[in-house]
């Protein structure tokens, strides 16, 4: 796709439930200029064409992680998928993140991702008096955390997990949770690692995961989220006398 001035076709998941008996899918095009570089900006063209469609946004830089959606059948960030990686003459396709109950069009309820979150304590544990200013860790230390603390909790990762589409396992905590737990059990500072992996040790915590690497595949900050969750695996066994 080009950046020449275009017209741009759309398929977006419609369902507003104070007004549809079910969800319908919505045929729709919109010109976009040779500036609308990323999906978000021909997003909000069609929300000023069309001010029904509903969706989240905000940062438009991949930090805050609002504007998850399937785009095309995988899940990502409409800020940062660029309008030139679709296929010319296609229409580009829209769907809530899967596994979510959707509560309007693209805006799923986060209510059960963050209950899951919330489940493996995401936060420093340290039973010392808090100092003056901050807990120091040293510079060594401190790059031990690289690459653990990007997660952004978009729920691209969760949405995409087969096993938490189960419902059957719908208890398992999930990537996106075993990623920050993750964070914090290689964190210096932390003193919470027994009792963190006591909450772990599960069928529904880190064992829940199958290794299918979905979830790696769909990370827009390219976490590796398998390698990670296989890791805290390694931890937990190497706890046990």
């Amino acid at each position: 796709m080009t950046n020449a001035n275009r017209t741009v076709q759309f398929k977006i998941y419609r369902y507003d439930p104070d007004q549809d008996a079910k969800p319908h899918m919505q045929d729709i095009s919109v010109e976009l200029e040779s500036t609308d570089r990323k999906l978000l900006d021909a997003m909000v063209k069609l929300k000023a064409q069309d001010d029904s469609i509903s969706f989240r946004r905000s940062c438009r830089e991949g930090v805050c992680g609002s504007d998850a959606m399937n785009i095309n059948g995988k899940n990502g960030l409409a800020c940062l998928t660029a309008m030139d990686s679709f296929p010319e003459g296609k229409p580009i396709v829209l769907r809530p993140l899967p596994g979510l109950p959707v509560i309007r069009d693209l805006i799923v309820d986060m209510t059960q991702f963050f209950k899951q979150y919330n489940s493996i304590k995401p936060y420093l544990i340290n039973n010392d008096p808090p100092p003056e200013r901050e807990r120091l860790q040293s510079p060594e230390d401190r790059e031990e955390l690289d690459g653990l603390y990007e997660c952004i909790l978009c729920a691209c990762c969760t949405a995409s997990c087969p096993v938490n589409q189960n419902k059957e396992t719908e208890a398992y905590v999930g990537p996106a949770a075993l990623v920050r737990a993750f964070r914090y059990l290689f964190d210096s500072r932390d003193e919470g690692a027994e009792e963190r992996i006591a909450l772990l040790d599960k069928k529904d915590g880190a064992w829940g995961c199958q290794t299918l690497w979905k979830c790696t595949e769909v990370c827009p900050k390219e976490i590796p989220i398998t390698k990670q969750i296989g890791q805290i695996k390694r931890r937990i066994y190497e706890s046990k006398p």
